[in-house]
């Protein structure tokens, strides 16, 4: 699949490439080519790979259920207490209103319960 991506977009791009590389290469025998053709191409690629992996990402994490199964996950790996601010650093992206949901599933099923009021309050793992 990766190379399959690179190759893509090396491919859609091939003709900003060799422009960007003509225009690098100009005054090379002088020493006063101009890196910043090339490297704007280059960044432009990389920023096209990233945009390309993030949607690709993006499709798989939006399964229905996702984004509480990241947060089952994260605190399962917590230490026995934890505050929802903890999990919200663990659980970037995640909306607060998705973590306290997550939460009031697993404390129904048992697995966790709250230790008190407020932002601030301790949550502990069960059993």
């Amino acid at each position: 699949m990766g190379l399959n991506l690179e190759y893509c977009i090396a491919e859609q791009s091939k003709e900003t490439y060799y422009e960007a590389l003509h225009r690098n290469s100009q005054g090379w025998h002088e020493g006063r080519h101009d890196l910043q053709p090339w490297l704007e191409y280059f960044l432009g690629t990389l920023i096209a790979a990233y945009k390309e992996f993030e949607s690709r990402v993006g499709t798989i994490a939006s399964a229905k259920g996702a984004k509480r199964e990241l947060v089952r996950n994260a605190i399962a790996h917590f230490l026995p207490r934890f505050t929802i601010g903890e999990l919200a650093r663990v659980c970037k992206g995640i909306s607060r209103r998705t973590l306290v949901r997550a939460l009031e599933d697993l404390r129904q099923e048992g697995k966790v319960r709250c230790l008190g009021r407020g932002p601030d309050a301790q949550w502990e793992g069960v059993g």
